[in-house]
């Protein structure tokens, strides 16, 4: 088995908060990131794709066409956005890294199922600081 790894960067504010709580218990829950006036990072997204590489290309995946997909479905939708106000598949949902990491998952793991014949996405390993980041394997 081998493992291509794609990373890709996009930019995008959001608010840590759960509407069902009061202002006082998201404070204490998420601290300066349930700020009423969001807050921003500079986020990594590294997609991992795993598969045997095809014998007329030696390609697990094509990492171009991998970097497309990305950037089509994910990066143009979130970059330079409001994760909680401008992001379709995250309306109605906690903006954590967590749940953001999860709806990649569903929009990526059909994609490259369906234009692939032996790859599958493997890891998704989002950054959203220096310090703090996430990883989901689909499970």
């Amino acid at each position: 088995m081998v493992y291509v790894i794609r990373k890709e960067h996009f930019n995008a504010a959001h608010r840590l908060f759960n509407p069902a709580w009061t202002e006082e218990k998201n404070q204490e829950v998420f601290g300066p990131c349930a700020n009423n006036n969001w807050h921003g990072h500079n986020f990594e997204l590294i997609v991992t794709v795993k598969g045997k590489p095809h014998p007329d290309t030696g390609f697990v995946y094509d990492l171009k066409q991998l970097g497309d997909l990305i950037k089509s479905e994910i990066i143009d939708k979130v970059d330079h956005k409001n994760l909680n106000l401008d992001v379709d598949f995250m309306l109605g949902k906690l903006a954590s890294c967590e749940v953001l990491v999860m709806e990649f998952w569903k929009i990526l793991a059909p994609k490259i199922a369906a234009t692939s014949s032996s790859a599958t996405l493997h890891k998704i390993h989002l950054i959203e600081t220096n310090k703090n980041s996430v990883e989901y394997f689909g499970e």
